[in-house]
This record gives C-alpha cells, sequence and structure tokens, in this order.
C-alpha cells in the first residue's frame, strides 16, 4: 500500500537501481510509517469481514484478482523484451543440476514442500473455512484441483516477471521476500506510463494481499462464533484489536536480528516448518480415521455435486503414504 503511494506520487520516477534500493531500505527503517499503513489494512479487512465473506470477500476479489492477472501478462511482455532479460529468463527456466546437488536434493524438496503448504494455505484452516461457503452443487476435489492449477500459474507467471528484470537491472536474485520491491519500481521506470502501470500494480497487489488478510481473519472469526457462540460483529471486533496489537512486533523488529533471524522470518519458519506440516497431518487423520469424521462421511461430503470425485481406490493413500509423506517433510525440516 506504501509503494502504491510512492509509486502514484512519483517518487520512483527516473530513480536509479541504487536509488529505488535506498527508498526501500528508507520504506522498512521507518516503523511508525509501516505502522500507519498496516492499521488501515487491518481495519480495511475487518470491515470486510463484518459484511461477511459473499458480500465483503468474494465481490472484491473477483474484479481485483482478474484486473492483477491481466498487468501481470503485459509485464511477462515487457520483462522478456527488455535487454538483458534474456539471462533472467535462461536461469529461470534451464535446470542446474550442479546446484541441485551442492544445495542437496532433500533440501529443495522439502523447501517446495513447506512452499505449497504454505501457499496453498494448508493445515491452517483457511482452505476448510472457504471450502465451507461452496455451494452443494460443485465437488470439491475439481475444486482443488483448479486452485492447485491456478496458483502454480500464478507463481510462474511471478517468476517471468521478476527473474528477467533482476537481470536487466543487476539485482541479486536471492534478495527474497523484497524481489517484489527492488525490481518491478525499475521495470515501471522503463515502460511507457510506468507510473500509471506501477500505481495499477501495487493497488492490485495490495488487495491480493488483502485476499488472504481476509482469508486468515475470517478463519479466526468463524473459528470464534463456532467455539464461543459470539456474533460476526463481536468476534470481528475482537479480532481487529488483537491484530492491531499482534503485528506490532514484527514490524518494529523487523530490522532486529534475534538468532540470525528478524521476528518476521522467526515465524514464517515455525508457520512453515512446524504448524503447516503438523496442521495437514491432523486434518488427514481427521478425514481418513473413523475414531475422527472417518472416510465415509468425507467421502459423501467432498463428493456431493458435480465435478471430479474422490475415488474409494484413494483411500490407502490419504491414509498412509500421504501422512508418512508429510511425517517425513516434517522431519526433514526440522532436520
Amino acid at each position: 500500500l506504501q509503494y502504491f503511494t510512492l509509486t502514484a506520487t512519483g517518487a520512483f520516477d527516473h530513480a536509479s537501481v541504487s536509488e529505488v534500493a535506498n527508498i526501500y531500505q528508507v520504506v522498512t527503517s521507518n516503523p511508525q510509517k509501516m505502522i500507519f499503513y498496516s492499521f488501515i489494512i487491518i481495519f480495511f479487512s475487518s470491515f470486510v469481514c463484518l459484511k461477511g465473506l459473499q458480500n465483503g470477500l468474494e465481490k472484491i476479489t473477483k474484479i481485483i484478482m482478474l484486473s492483477l492477472l491481466g498487468i501481470m501478462v503485459i509485464l511477462i511482455v515487457n520483462s522478456i523484451t527488455m535487454d538483458g532479460g534474456a539471462e533472467g529468463l535462461k536461469f529461470y527456466l534451464s535446470f542446474n543440476w550442479e546446484k541441485v546437488k551442492e544445495i542437496g536434493l532433500i533440501n529443495v524438496a522439502v523447501n517446495a514442500m513447506n512452499q505449497s503448504f504454505f501457499t496453498l494455505s494448508l493445515g491452517m484452516g483457511a482452505m476448510a473455512i472457504f471450502g465451507s461457503y461452496i455451494g452443494k452443487e460443485r465437488a470439491l476435489l475439481g475444486e482443488s484441483v483448479n486452485v492447485a492449477l491456478l496458483d502454480t500459474f500464478v507463481a510462474f507467471s511471478s517468476g517471468l516477471i521478476i527473474f528477467p528484470a533482476c537481470s536487466a537491472f543487476g539485482v541479486q536474485v536471492d534478495s527474497g521476500k523484497e524481489l517484489i520491491f527492488l525490481t518491478l519500481p525499475n521495470i515501471f521506470n522503463h515502460m511507457p506510463l510506468g507510473r500509471l502501470w506501477g500505481s495499477l500494480f501495487f493497488i492490485f497487489m495490495t488487495f491480493a494481499a488483502i485476499s488472504t488478510v481476509l482469508a486468515v481473519f475470517e478463519m479466526i472469526i468463524s473459528c470464534y462464533s463456532d467455539l464461543f457462540g459470539w456474533s460476526r460483529k463481536k468476534a470481528t471486533w475482537i479480532n481487529l484489536i488483537s491484530m492491531l496489537i499482534l503485528c506490532l512486533p514484527g514490524i518494529i523488529g523487523i530490522n532486529q536480528p534475534i538468532f540470525g533471524m528478524d521476528i518476521m522470518s522467526w515465524e514464517e519458519y515455525l508457520v512453515g516448518v512446524y504448524l503447516l506440516p503438523l496442521g495437514s497431518l491432523l486434518y488427514l487423520i481427521f478425514c481418513t480415521q473413523n475414531k475422527a469424521w472417518g472416510w465415509n462421511n468425507y467421502l459423501k461430503e467432498v463428493n456431493e455435486g458435480d465435478g471430479l470425485k474422490v475415488k474409494q481406490w484413494m483411500k490407502p493413500y490419504l491414509t498412509y503414504v500421504l501422512p508418512i509423506m508429510i511425517i517425513s517433510i516434517f522431519l526433514l525440516g526440522i532436520i
């Protein structure tokens, strides 16, 4: 959201690569502004949750996500046609077995699986909450396949934007999660109507991020309502106040290493390596073991409606093979 305001007001106009990097450093070293923008997002997201999922989240994300995908296509074409972009494209699309051996095949596989848990919101309740709002006319396996394919497409497309641009502007490809804030302003600086495209991208990106915030808020609010019988209004207000407080350590400690990592990196590590795999394992046990919800109840619920169906022959895979895979990923992640 802050990058939208910076782009719209011309802060990046004609900025060099080093100047763009300096702006990022200034942004992340100002906790007051980050708190201000975070509070805006929390209040806005809480307001949407008050309106309910279909009246709030669904209507907003349908428009925003399609618009963001359209801008991404334009950015892909722009990135791969830049001078120097071909080298970044080659780096992104070519397979380097020597690098895999250097890092370790197990490390690559574990990181990839942890990322899949994270990007698909597996093991944390969000998919279960969203799935509960889907109409009974659609079977859940088909919807799951659509989510996985679309998520993969967006992730792959993001790489087509970022890596050629990194090559063109000399930005290190291993800069981490801040890559988007280092490379994209440089791209927009070299595009016709760059300030317009940049402003649109960052405002749509803001709403894409908000959709994730809304997913988490909806999960928490639904949990409050189910456990304590609270109204949506009461649960939303309690969640809002909690989030205003809980966001502060991550913001204030963004540049304060604790045992080698800042607070956000620690949270990301604990969630990605521990909570999401274990949460996914609990879901599997709940759905497949008769002492919990049970396979027959799961099969009846997930296959209601049109589309792809979960078959009876899949039971051994979901009951035994997949849990073993998740436990292995969990243990390897700790090691």
